[in-house]
């Protein structure tokens, strides 16, 4: 059996790790896992040995580790003495990561964490991938939890969808049909958002709230996406990172579709996709 190749992101809020298996020259998947822990060094520190006791592997087992993300920069020196570890840039393992969960040869990658960053990414004919970091927004899963925070006095993702999912955006948002009676331009879809919260009133309960915040987020991303993929003539998105697993923002994601005629795709493990990247970084 042949030795494994680990990946760790150092997010701005958890740790992942995964890992890649070398069988008869045949890459296998180790599940990937995540620990969260406010300093970076602890949380890299126990996410390594969680998934090594996990997997019941030994130093001696792991032919490398490469590791991305914000956090990484504070692991200056390797792991332990005599393992190879070796950083690769965040922005690469993104769209190495999208293209690999989705079977894409071209795309524009979304990852959605803390903030989002949009990348496009392609195969290129001798088996490297070209990269260009488009830009991205400060709004993502910490604008989620920290509104719901100030304004609902919630801080958890599952209790932020608990909520969304009894919300009522008739009473959180103005569309377009609140504006004009008639369509503005033959293909506008009508049920379009014309301003998140321009219609919120004290009526509005704390689930209307919830979805309001979390529709708010996903729009943002969604449309800069759209106009991403537009630019490169493309009509696939990969979408990665954590708000992939909340079901209200993969409903936002899905009328988006319908709407501008650009695919999202959310690949098994798309919460993993850097960490899957980093991985697949030398390999």
């Amino acid at each position: 059996m042949g030795k494994a190749v680990l990946g760790i992101d150092v997010g701005g809020s958890a740790t992942k790790i995964v890992g890649f298996l070398n069988k008869n020259g045949k890459k296998e998947l180790i599940a990937p896992q995540f620990v969260q822990a406010n300093d970076p060094l602890t949380s890299i520190y126990g996410a390594f040995g969680k998934f090594m006791m996990e997997n019941g592997l030994s130093l001696a087992d792991i032919e490398r580790v490469m590791m991305t993300g914000v956090g990484s920069t504070f692991a200056e020196k390797p792991l332990y003495e005599g393992l190879d570890c070796r950083v690769v840039p965040e922005f690469e393992s993104v769209g190495r990561g999208g293209l690999y969960l989705s079977g894409e040869d071209e795309a524009i990658v979304v990852s959605m964490g803390t903030g989002t960053a949009l990348i496009y990414a392609k195969k290129q004919k001798d088996g490297d991938i070209k990269i260009n970091y488009l830009g991205g927004t400060g709004v993502g899963g910490g604008t989620l939890l920290g509104l719901s925070r100030l304004m609902l006095g919630v801080d958890t993702v599952g209790h932020i969808e608990q909520l969304a999912a009894e919300g009522d955006l008739a009473n959180i948002d103005l569309r377009v049909s609140d504006m004009s009676r008639k369509r503005l331009h033959p293909n506008m879809n009508m049920d379009l958002t014309a301003s998140n919260f321009g219609k919120l009133n004290d009526l509005a309960s704390k689930s209307d709230i919830a979805l309001g915040i979390v529709n708010m987020v996903a729009e943002t991303i969604g449309m800069m996406a759209v106009f991403a993929a537009r630019n490169y003539g493309l009509d696939r998105v990969v979408l990665t990172g954590n708000l992939t697993a909340l079901a209200p923002i993969r409903r936002v994601f899905e009328i988006l579709e319908r709407t501008f005629n650009i695919r999202f795709i959310i690949p098994q493990n798309a919460q993993y996709g850097t960490v899957i990247g980093a991985a697949l970084g030398n390999l």
